[in-house]
């Protein structure tokens, strides 16, 4: 599969998110921008820097009107002790098989599941996406300055 592209349509998914709760992406649509964000592995220290970044830019994804969900493969169980050891205010999702993050097309770079963020406008297409698995702070940087152009529908 290719990675999405801008213009394409989110593809439909129901996850479990770091409480057990199923999170269906298309109750979101519509209603709010979505910031979905594929990283490696909980508590690894560029996933914890990305993490923790977004957390500390939260009110600005809160004032342009997006909900931010993480994605890897991690358990139910990871996502829940990693939001609230560093205190994650956003949903994080379990994608066991990588079943969704294949639906994105996101590559994986060498022996790691890659880190992509893709923005979602309120037609459920995608207005943005960014990729660098070492940076990965930059992603933040990145959709927020997207986000501050009011380009995302």
């Amino acid at each position: 599969m290719e990675t999405l592209e801008i213009g394409d349509q989110v593809p439909r998914f129901v996850l479990k998110d770091q409480s057990g709760r199923d999170v269906d992406i298309a109750d979101y649509i519509g209603k709010k921008k979505l910031v979905i964000y594929f990283y490696p592995k909980d508590e690894s220290p560029g996933c914890t820097k990305q993490a923790c970044a977004i957390r500390d830019s939260f009110a600005d994804y809160t004032d342009a009107g997006a909900v931010v969900i993480g994605i890897n493969s991690g358990s139910v169980e990871s996502h829940r002790s990693f939001a609230e050891k560093h205190r994650l205010p956003f949903i994080l999702l379990s994608d066991p098989g990588n079943r969704v993050l294949k639906q994105f097309g996101v590559k994986n770079v060498l022996f790691l599941t890659g880190r992509e963020t893709f923005v979602v406008g309120l037609d459920g297409k995608i207005v943005f996406n960014y990729r660098a698995l070492m940076n990965a702070a930059e992603h933040n940087d990145k959709v927020l300055e997207f986000l501050k152009g009011d380009d995302a529908g």
